[in-house]
């Protein structure tokens, strides 16, 4: 070939151009353009646009092999023993098996009621995650979390609890104000003439959601059952064991307790602990999410209801709503999460 034949020949561009076209790495060049995952659909965008204009791709893809068509998401959720978050995270998991096509799902448990770990599990995860789902303490840490989470263009979606002044794009969940309420109403017209004593318990007054479920609770009280009161607040932080011990000595303690409200998880405990002290009869119990433990409250007198709401939507709603952020499309028209106050006589399927 002569030297003319040779300059007519387009030079190719490199990895390292379309790097500094799209303002990235190679690194990020080389998996976006080889559909790994860890690359922010916005910044796939960035460079198959950069690719193409650079004639490094040499044609535009179609959109089946668009490796843009497959979003990373991240949930962060609390770890524990709490049987409904457990739940939830089951029907993430089937959520990734069903869509592995064209989403990603990637759950991770953060141990504890510790605020800084789950601020710097956000800040990891911007780096890698098309969006995010979190059920978020109301913490400073969290929401400087969430607030560089958002400013770096990551989607930020709050599930079960929600969390002030943040930008995040929305909440799916029931309105736990009202959830509180109901739980008052409920307890209010359950309690024998004569009773004046209630207990409460809640997981952490860190969730937004649980704070909100105590004050609804306490409101519907003043306003339409004065004669009852709040004796103690317990927090158990979603822990069976803990919720027992706590429950037991309550009970020990408040020989005419009427009622008990638990806002937060560990009713397996607190059941346990009625049924221990042969009080399930005269304590009216009131508590939150149909599981396997609760279900069989219900069926043994123990619970008197359950108000629940649908992990499965739940789920389905916040893959939905993050997969459609990821993608830079408007969000999806979602009715609101709905509760269901189930009794021992309309228990459904789990």
């Amino acid at each position: 070939m002569n030297d003319r034949d040779e300059r007519s020949v387009p030079t190719r561009a490199t990895i390292a151009e379309v790097a500094r076209a799209a303002g990235v790495s190679t690194a990020t060049v080389d998996r976006t353009l080889n559909n790994r995952a860890g690359v922010k659909a916005r910044t796939r965008t960035q460079v198959l646009d950069a690719a193409e204009r650079l004639g490094y791709l040499p044609e535009r893809r179609s959109e089946t092999a668009d490796p843009g068509s497959i979003v990373d998401i991240d949930f962060l959720l609390p770890g524990g023993t709490n049987t409904f978050l457990r739940m939830l995270a089951d029907h993430l998991d089937a959520l990734a098996v069903a869509r592995r096509d064209t989403v990603r799902i990637r759950t991770h448990l953060i141990e504890g009621f510790n605020p800084d770990a789950l601020a710097r599990k956000l800040v990891e995860l911007k780096e890698t995650s098309g969006g995010i789902g979190v059920i978020p303490l109301d913490h400073p840490a969290v929401r400087e979390a969430i607030r560089s989470v958002a400013e770096s263009g990551v989607p930020v979606l709050t599930m079960v609890s929600d969390i002030s002044n943040v930008a995040r794009i929305g909440y799916v969940g029931i309105d736990n104000r009202a959830a509180g309420r109901l739980a008052g109403h409920l307890l209010g017209r359950f309690i024998r003439p004569g009773g004046t004593e209630v207990g409460l318990f809640t997981g952490s007054l860190s969730y937004r959601g649980h704070e909100e479920r105590e004050m609804g609770f306490r409101h519907i009280l003043a306003e339409e059952y004065p004669h009852l009161k709040v004796v103690e607040l317990r927090e158990v932080r979603d822990d069976s064991r803990r919720a027992h011990g706590e429950a037991a000595a309550l009970l020990a303690a408040y020989r005419n307790l009427s009622g008990i409200y638990n806002i937060g998880g560990g009713n397996r405990g607190i059941g346990q602990a009625l049924e221990e002290a042969g009080r399930a009869r005269d304590v009216v119990f009131v508590c939150h999410e149909l599981t396997e433990y609760t279900r069989r409250f219900l069926i043994g007198g123990i619970v008197d209801a359950v108000i629940d709401q649908n992990p499965r939507i739940e789920a389905r709603d916040a893959v939905d709503w993050l997969t459609q952020a990821a993608r830079g499309r408007p969000e999806p028209t979602l009715p609101p999460i709905r509760t269901q106050v189930i009794f021992k006589e309309n228990i459904p399927q789990i």
